[in-house]
């Protein structure tokens, strides 16, 4: 799906649908992921930041936040956000969520974090991907043991809320994700500790857990 967010990295913040229906499971997620002073968090799928924010101010200045993606379009924004805001505890890496060198990310963070980070975060990404298990595999390879991981992503709307499912069909059409993915479920699974939030109807899932 590279070439659709390529073609729409500029105008993907204005037309996303965040503030009116996105935003709400960033914030749950970041919430859950529970970021400490000075973690190292990996940020996959990052596209043009919108995070950020959020998780910066969970791990303040000797923090650091890390965003992949693998679309230089992307990237572009996020890098403009980055400047705009002043932020100097974030590095953004161009790679593929599901093929990236685990290694060479490492190579990335900040000393003394012993090539791991102390949590992992995606936001609406991991459905995007044609296979989002290779992506988790990176994601956990590059994990402290311990450390906690989060995912926030979407499904057809639940009970009442389904009369929305049209609406979200379209959402997840436009930007190639799969709304049967739920990758959010390897985290219930693998992790202890487990926190989740069911929102907008069911539609946006957020789960996370700590990650032995």
């Amino acid at each position: 799906m590279v070439n659709v967010y390529e073609a729409a990295g500029p105008l993907y913040d204005a037309l996303s649908g965040e503030r009116v229906v996105y935003r709400t499971g960033r914030e749950s997620g970041v919430a859950l992921l529970k970021p400490s002073t000075g973690d190292t968090v990996l940020d996959v799928g990052c596209g043009t930041g919108l995070n950020f924010a959020l998780l910066v101010d969970a791990v303040g200045p000797s923090g650091t936040v890390v965003g992949l993606d693998r679309s230089p379009k992307m990237l572009e924004m996020a890098r403009r956000r980055v400047e705009a805001n002043g932020w100097t505890c974030v590095c953004l890496v161009k790679a593929d969520a599901t093929t990236f060198d685990p290694n060479e990310i490492a190579k990335e963070l900040p000393a003394p974090s012993s090539g791991l980070v102390d949590a992992v975060f995606s936001s609406y990404a991991m459905s995007v991907f044609d296979d989002w298990h290779p992506a988790w595999d990176r994601m956990r390879t590059l994990l402290k043991p311990g450390g906690r991981a989060g995912i926030v992503d979407m499904q057809l709307p639940v009970g009442r809320a389904r009369v929305f499912s049209p609406l979200a069909r379209l959402a997840a059409s436009v930007g190639g994700a799969d709304l049967h993915a739920h990758p959010w479920a390897v985290i219930e699974r693998e992790g202890t500790d487990v926190r989740s939030a069911s929102l907008r109807g069911g539609h946006i899932q957020v789960v996370a857990a700590t990650i032995a």
